[in-house]
């Protein structure tokens, strides 16, 4: 969706604020007196209060340029943040997205011009979000016609120049979205490779390792998990040098899983397809270094993402065997549907010891687990470092991709200690399975402040009530990670 920036309305829909108890804005009663009360009299006779989150649509009466008015609830006005405004502006824009009209109009009071301007005009570019690239035969009336939004505010020309910090990062988890939602037969981890490094036109600076590369370094631990398919494994490593020259960078690993069926521990087969989204972590990473190279981020940030595909096949890993990481630490295989870890393991050790960050943070759609503990509506993090796990629980609430931190610790360690390696790669049964993986994880992070984000519950999720989010891929990360960047490691 294309978003600009007037002092004045021209759209055929036009939609206004109110807020708790069904007081309208400034903006709602100059349109209200220009629809001759019609506003008034439509809050009257339905049951909008104003709450966050709901809309009124009245068609505009003769005399209007618009064809129809909304109204969006914003709930206190004391309260209104920018969380709200972006999900106020997306609830508007599902709300037209079909229905005929074309360009939208958003009136916004005063107080909230620019920085919410520009937090408005997120929540829309999100909320207008779809995957219909394999859609052949859809018919009209579920096409979208809604292709612009216009936010009306008294200075159009600073407008903008807040909105080209943000507008990448909307980019950023549109790109995650299409990774995720990506056919598995489109998107494996050859081709993948291939459209990160086409990124390299932001000013990325893009490097692939494949097998060979990463049997030399050791990486047997990722390069196991891939043997089973016909297409090659790969390492992905992106560099912004946005920050000082020789200052020390910060690093974000993903999994890239591109389909899991679990390997010789073959998954059941319902809602197996939506294991075409076991890469959510990486493109959470892709979509991040993309956002923070299109707005120019004033630091110095590393991306890395190892891509693999899990399939069953007469070369596959099996249960019961042994494999050396690059860490040189030794792996008892004893399920191989749990193969994220695996390759997180050989990507934090290579980004640690090859660029020496501050800290790292990875991302894994990597325990359904998280989903028993959390459901929906938290990321789960594990964090060996206090200070780190704030600062992404600040980030959360400012972004509105929460996040709840959960327990690490040597006692978890029994679990995965194995009697004829260093470690097995799962723990006891069901007990603490978020909490082992996480214990696995830090055994290759050599003491650097880290932090593991496991993201399965928010980053594939098809029963989303926000209009922000989209069936499916949701992009989870980038927007959370973003903030982290800009709110504290920024020149």
């Amino acid at each position: 969706m294309k978003i600009k920036f007037n002092d004045a309305a021209t759209g055929d829909a036009i939609a206004a604020p109110a807020y708790s108890g069904g007081a309208l804005s400034d903006a709602a009663r100059a349109l209200d007196a220009e629809s001759g009360g019609a506003l008034a009299r439509a809050v009257k006779a339905s049951r909008f209060t104003g709450a966050s989150g709901q809309t009124l649509t009245v068609s505009a009466p003769q005399g209007m340029d618009a064809d129809r008015i909304v109204l969006f609830g914003l709930g206190d006005k004391k309260a209104v943040n920018g969380n709200g405004l972006e999900q106020a502006a997306a609830g508007v824009v599902k709300a037209l997205l079909t229905t005929g009209a074309m360009t939208l109009s958003l009136l916004l009071d005063g107080a909230a011009e620019l920085e919410g301007a520009a937090r408005a005009g997120l929540g829309a570019h999100l909320a207008a979000y779809r995957f219909d690239k394999y859609r052949t035969r859809l018919s009209d009336d579920k096409k979208p016609s809604l292709s612009a939004m216009e936010i009306v505010v008294s200075d159009p020309k600073a407008a903008r120049k807040v909105w080209k910090d943000w507008e990448p990062v909307a980019e950023g988890v549109m790109l995650a979205r299409d990774l995720v939602n990506e056919a598995p037969n489109v998107l494996g981890p050859e081709e993948y490779a291939r459209r990160v490094k086409k990124l390299d036109k932001l000013g990325l600076e893009i490097e692939v390792l494949g097998e060979s590369a990463m049997k030399k370094l050791g990486m047997h631990a990722l390069v196991g998990v891939g043997l089973g398919s016909a297409q090659e494994s790969q390492l992905v490593i992106m560099k912004w040098n946005g920050g000082k020259e020789g200052d020390q960078p910060i690093a974000f690993v993903g999994k890239g899983v591109t389909f899991d069926t679990g390997g010789i521990s073959l998954k059941p087969g319902e809602k197996m397809d939506e294991m075409k989204g076991d890469m959510g972590g990486s493109a959470a990473v892709v979509g991040l270094m993309a956002a923070l190279a299109g707005r120019k981020a004033k630091a110095n940030v590393i991306g890395v993402i190892g891509l693999v595909e899990n399939m069953p096949d007469a070369k596959a890993q099996r249960p019961g065997d042994i494999v050396k990481s690059m860490s040189g630490q030794t792996i008892e295989i004893l399920n191989t549907d749990a193969e994220g870890r695996l390759v997180l393991a050989d990507a934090l050790w290579y980004t640690q010891k090859e660029f020496k960050p501050k800290f790292m943070i990875d991302l894994a759609t990597l325990t359904g687990a998280i989903l028993i503990a959390l459901g929906h509506e938290h990321a789960g993090i594990f964090s060996s470092d206090d200070r780190l796990a704030d600062q992404l629980f600040k980030a959360g609430k400012a972004s509105d991709e929460g996040v709840w931190r959960l327990p690490l610790g040597p006692e978890y360690d029994r679990q995965i200690d194995s009697d004829i390696a260093d470690m097995k790669n799962i723990g006891q049964g069901r007990l603490a399975g978020s909490v082992t993986a996480a214990q696995f994880l830090k055994r290759y992070t050599n003491d650097l402040p880290w932090c593991h984000i496991d993201i399965a519950g928010t980053g594939m999720y098809s029963g989303a009530k926000d209009p922000r989010l989209p069936t499916f891929g949701t992009g989870y990360g980038v927007r959370l990670l973003d903030r982290l960047v800009r709110d504290n490691y920024e020149a």
